[in-house]
């Protein structure tokens, strides 16, 4: 199979099958619903966390061209802040509830603001353009470390779908546009990994800096917007819960990574 045909592939992966992941955990009972999902995002924490950490990091720093480490480490820093700016713009906010901080209280008269909608749309199609292009960069440097990038960017794609169709719904959209358009702002991550295939490709000297960004990316999701909903649940059972589902996702991906080699 060709180096295009493994990024079309898994971009899709990373896009398309989390949205149908997210249709379908949404036609679940909403009882059992309120169960699940946090036991996603904890399990999404680990595999993010455990992507950034222990394989796109590592691959950065012995990338082609990198002869200071500081230059790698400070593009993930440069990264977490870029995202941060990004998210005070609406166009990178990861929410996993209607009721949503950012996007409005679907409590008062059963509506999220009304350009919820739009807001979801246009960032989440954003947000998964940024993902192809580090699962195409992840394919540039090595095809395991493309497929260990593409299953941490799925792990955290489902929970935040369920978040968006949930504020779509909320927003006015029927569940077939809500499907519909979640549809086509995923197709964006394809895009991103054409993007990245042919842009990267000729240009292997940047491949390190975006897995340095992809590393910030992950990071950011994982600590600033997924850890603090882990808070609302304090009591020692449910915290043993988390940390339990964190560790599998980490577990997930090393043996994924240390498997594939």
């Amino acid at each position: 199979m060709s180096l295009l045909t493994w990024i079309l592939l898994f971009s899709l992966l990373g896009g398309v099958l989390s949205v149908l992941a997210a249709a379908t955990f949404l036609a679940f009972p909403e009882s059992l619903r309120v169960r699940l999902l946090p036991h996603f995002v904890s399990f999404a924490i680990g595999a993010l966390l455990g992507a950034a950490f222990l394989a796109l990091l590592p691959h950065a720093l012995e990338g082609p061209g990198v002869t200071d480490p500081h230059r790698v480490t400070g593009t993930v820093l440069i990264g977490v802040l870029g995202f941060f700016l990004l998210e005070k713009l609406v166009l990178w906010r990861h929410c996993h509830e209607a009721d949503c901080e950012v996007h409005g209280d679907a409590e008062h008269g059963g509506h999220a603001k009304p350009a919820a909608g739009t807001l979801i749309l246009i960032g989440d199609a954003i947000h998964n353009l940024v993902d192809g292009v580090l699962i195409g960069a992840a394919f540039l440097t090595d095809i395991h470390l493309g497929i260990v990038t593409a299953v941490a960017v799925a792990a955290h794609e489902i929970p935040q779908e369920v978040g968006d169709f949930a504020i779509l719904l909320h927003s006015g959209y029927s569940r077939v546009r809500a499907f519909a358009f979640n549809m086509l702002s995923s197709l964006t991550t394809v895009i991103g990994g054409l993007a990245a295939y042919h842009a990267l490709g000729a240009a292997q000297m940047l491949v390190p800096y975006v897995l340095a960004l992809a590393a910030a990316s992950f990071i950011y999701i994982a600590v600033a917007d997924l850890i603090p909903t882990l808070h609302r649940r304090a009591h020692p059972a449910a915290t043993a819960q988390q940390m339990a589902l964190i560790l599998a996702g980490v577990l997930t991906i090393y043996l994924a990574h240390a498997t594939l080699h």
